[in-house]
């Protein structure tokens, strides 16, 4: 499948061409980044619009085989000159927003409040890929760079960017610099080849847990060998039946709570598109376990069940609560598999570690380990 690059690499890519138009004065069609992933972007520069002290043109995001809602849309970076420096001064990059980008206006995202929706890489690969053209030039002053994406504002309303605190556009993101495509029967035959590799490794238990963050809690607290377990990626419900399918005795979920909480609901496809009622679960077991109100509207305006368990911590209930939401999740597991599978649970935070698991939990881990 084809990859594509992400808002920050196109950003940067025109970030960079603008830089060079700017201060070579001749026209740049095409420009050449190498993304944090390694991989190089050859982006086309369109819409170029030159003057004696700044220079706008723009890079048109294609997600490849990804279905990105970002896709097509104009990614424009002007660069204006502020000051030429001396042969001493170190070029200095200053990088803000313009129409279709958004702002951040809650806490607990990639940037700060008031800031615009450009992440910490996306700025990263800027500066560095603006700066190599000021080495190239000998340029010692200072860049203003402002990254505008005219179609943001419309695109934000398919997006979660209102929800999270985003306002007035999309973000600027990316880690890799590209879009890896998801398919989804890709990833589901991916997760029944391992299932059937560990059942003709003679395993009974199937050990699954939704992604990296549940392979490095296990082994960082258990020591426990990330090959021995299959990532089911949001595909819960499809795995179980997986695991049935393939005849395994038992199986062993783990896995975060902002994704497990989701369970606890009965939502067996985790996808944000999906589904997301992470706060109105966790909102709803903290009021059973007999948290206050004020917590409950806390965490139901909370952006990440982290942030909502630092409230029902404040009035020490987080035990009693996450028993609660790890009943529910093994109710809903049991459900699910017809009970013809024995299914233990383990769920853990970032911040606060191991939250519950279930009797036999630690039991089934060390047998897997075996």
């Amino acid at each position: 499948m084809r990859l594509g690059f992400t808002t920050g690499s196109c950003a940067a890519a025109g970030a960079k061409a603008a830089t060079f138009m700017l201060l070579t004065g001749t026209e740049k069609k095409q420009i050449k980044i190498l993304t944090p992933k390694g991989i190089e972007f050859n982006a086309e520069i369109i819409n170029i619009n030159r003057s004696e002290n700044s220079v706008s043109c723009a890079v048109i995001k294609d997600g490849g085989d990804d279905p990105d809602v970002t896709t097509g849309a104009h990614i424009v970076s002007t660069v204006t000159i502020e000051n030429y420096g001396n042969s001493s001064s170190i070029p200095e990059i200053q990088i803000q927003g313009g129409t279709g980008v958004g702002i951040v206006t809650k806490p607990g995202l990639d940037q700060k409040v008031g800031e615009y929706a450009i992440n910490k890489v996306p700025r990263q690969m800027i500066k560095k890929e603006i700066l190599e053209v000021c080495s190239l030039c000998d340029f010692h002053g200072k860049l203003n760079v402002t990254i505008s994406i005219p179609e943001g504002l419309e695109l934000a309303k398919k997006t979660f960017n209102p929800r999270l605190g985003i306002e007035g556009g999309i973000s600027v993101l990316g880690t890799s610099g590209i879009v890896e495509p998801m398919s989804s029967q890709a990833i589901l035959d991916t997760i029944k080849v391992e299932l059937n590799q560990h059942k003709a490794l003679a395993k009974t238990i199937a050990a699954i847990t939704p992604g990296n963050y549940g392979q490095d809690f296990l082994l960082k607290h258990y020591n426990y060998d990330l090959d021995k377990s299959v990532k089911c990626s949001n595909f819960i419900g499809k795995t179980l039946d997986m695991c049935l399918e393939t005849g395994f005795e038992k199986i062993l979920l783990t896995g975060h709570i902002g994704k497990l909480i989701k369970v606890s609901g009965g939502i067996m496809n985790t996808h944000s598109k999906e589904a997301d009622c992470r706060m109105e679960l966790l909102s709803a077991a903290a009021i059973r376990c007999g948290c206050s109100l004020d917590c409950a509207k806390k965490i139901l305006n909370s952006l990440t069940t982290e942030e909502g368990l630092q409230f029902i911590m404040e009035e020490n209930k987080l035990n009693e609560t996450m028993e609660e939401i790890l009943s529910k999740i093994i109710f809903h597991l049991k459900k699910h598999t017809g009970e013809k599978i024995e299914i233990e649970c383990m769920i853990y935070s970032n911040e606060y570690g191991l939250l519950a698991k279930t009797k036999n939990a630690e039991d089934f881990l060390l047998e897997c380990r075996s």
